[in-house]
């Protein structure tokens, strides 16, 4: 089995991709590379004919308040006809524009914008509805970024529409053997050998769940440096080894430059799908019909929302 965590941006130079394959004496894992060219990275990961779990740092899903006006059955569905959709990624730039078939919002900082006249611009009830399940805050994080607000430093909306213009949506009108983790089943029910199960992996997430605490911000070459001998000890509780190249990059601090801190979480996004693969965490998903279909869950995460909407 192969898995691997891709940590998105709308950058190319900042998409980075973990990886490692697991036989009998356990898990090795490689150095971060670039994503690279995307039409090749399915391929790529496909070529050995073995099941492959591939975790996304970008959103898989709607939130139900616009997926309840949708013709189709479910999030794979809708996805696949962005094809003859293109306009729904066009970012408004104004309200005006802002309509279901034109979601995202702002193009760019307007004074006096807010969350709630974007929702009303969608036709939902409030700027709670913007945000999917997974999404709001819990007791363990605060609420994360909604899927159609493009602004602000965790601008999640921009690396959907990057990832699923640009890959996602060619590679399921191109019939690439990829089911969607957890619209299509559990986790290890959809891993069958030549197929890849995408699921959504917030390295934010994964670091909880493994442990992890940084002394300081992940920019800080310093911070991921001071983190080096903690990973190490949680990669060997998860029978995970280092091909050398990987442990010189942690023992650094996964480097200097700008990318650094994308490398660090690409490596804390396998660790965190490694650990739901081997039963470490719950393959969780809330028993919500809206969550199954439409609006997706966070691989790993077993923490509901405080308020329910």
């Amino acid at each position: 089995m192969i898995a691997a965590h891709a940590d998105w941006s709308i950058d190319p130079r900042k998409r980075w991709l973990s990886l490692a394959w697991r036989g009998a004496g356990g898990w090795v894992a490689a150095a971060p590379r670039p994503v690279g060219e995307l039409a090749a990275l399915l391929p790529g990961l496909l070529a050995a004919g073995m099941p492959v779990a591939l975790g996304l740092d970008l959103p898989l899903g709607l939130p139900r308040a616009h997926a309840a006006a949708r013709p189709e059955p479910g999030f794979r569905e809708f996805l696949a006809g962005l094809a003859a959709t293109p306009e729904f990624f066009a970012v408004s730039a104004g309200l005006e524009t802002v309509s279901p078939a034109r979601p995202f919002y702002p193009l760019r900082g307007i004074r006096g914008m807010t969350r709630a006249a974007h929702a009303a611009a969608l036709g939902f009830p409030g700027p709670e509805s913007l945000s999917r399940w997974c999404d709001r805050a819990t007791a363990e994080r605060p609420a994360g970024a909604p899927l159609f607000w493009t602004l602000g430093a965790n601008q999640s909306g921009k690396a959907a529409i990057a990832a699923w213009r640009d890959w996602l949506v060619p590679a399921l009108v191109g019939g690439a053997p990829v089911r969607l983790w957890p619209f299509e089943g559990g986790l290890h029910a959809l891993l069958t050998p030549g197929v890849a199960v995408l699921a959504e992996v917030y390295p934010a997430e994964a670091l909880r769940h493994c442990g992890l605490r940084l002394a300081g911000s992940k920019r800080a070459e310093a911070a991921r440096r001071a983190l080096a001998p903690a990973l190490r000890a949680v990669m060997a509780a998860r029978g995970v080894a280092p091909e050398p190249a990987l442990a010189t990059a942690i023992e650094a601090g996964f480097g200097r430059d700008a990318a650094g801190e994308d490398r660090f979480d690409s490596l804390i996004g396998l660790l965190g799908l490694i650990g739901v693969l081997d039963g470490v965490r719950p393959d969780f998903v809330p028993d919500d019909p809206w969550i199954r279909r439409w609006e997706g869950w966070v691989l790993g995460q077993t923490a509901l929302p405080r308020q329910a909407g």
